[in-house]
C-alpha cells in the first residue's frame, strides 16, 4: 500500500475492485461502479469499450455465466491502482476447475472504475 494513501481510502478502493469481481459470480452488477468511460483489457485485448458495456457484459455475457465461484481474493493498493489476485472456479462444478487471475483496476477518487486489466491461467483442476 502507498505509505501516504489513508487505510479508508485503500479500503474503499479495494471494496470497488471487490464489487466488479463479485459481479462475475452474481451477474449483478448494480453494485459496481464504473466509470463511463472505463475499458477493460483481457490478455492484451479490449474486451470492455466504457461502462455501461462492460456493466451489459457482466450481466449477460456467455463467458461470465460459467463462473460459479471466486476463491482466494486478496488486493494490494498503491496509488489508484489496486492489483488483485483470485482463483475463479467454472462450470462444470463437477469436474473442479479453476482458473488464476491477477487483475488491476484503476479507481478514480470518487470510487468509480476507470480502467481494467485483467490476465488469467488456463483453468485445471484445483481440490
Amino acid at each position: 500500500m502507498t505509505p501516504d494513501l489513508d487505510p479508508e481510502r485503500a479500503a474503499q478502493r479495494v471494496a470497488a475492485a471487490r464489487a466488479y469481481v463479485d459481479a462475475l459470480v452474481s451477474h449483478d452488477p448494480s453494485h459496481v461502479s464504473l466509470h463511463p468511460e472505463c475499458t477493460r483489457i483481457e490478455l492484451g485485448l479490449k474486451t470492455g469499450r466504457n461502462g455501461p458495456h462492460i456493466s451489459r457484459g457482466l450481466r449477460r455475457a456467455p463467458q461470465f455465466r460459467l463462473i460459479h465461484r471466486i476463491s482466494e481474493f486478496d488486493a494490494d493498493v498503491d496509488g489508484h491502482m489496486v492489483s488483485t489476485r483470485y482463483w475463479v472456479h467454472v462450470r462444470p462444478k463437477a469436474l473442479g476447475l479453476a482458473a488464476h487471475v491477477t487483475e488491476s483496476f484503476v479507481v478514480d477518487d470518487e470510487n468509480r472504475i476507470r480502467a481494467i486489466v485483467a490476465r488469467f491461467g488456463v483453468p485445471r483442476r484445483r481440490g
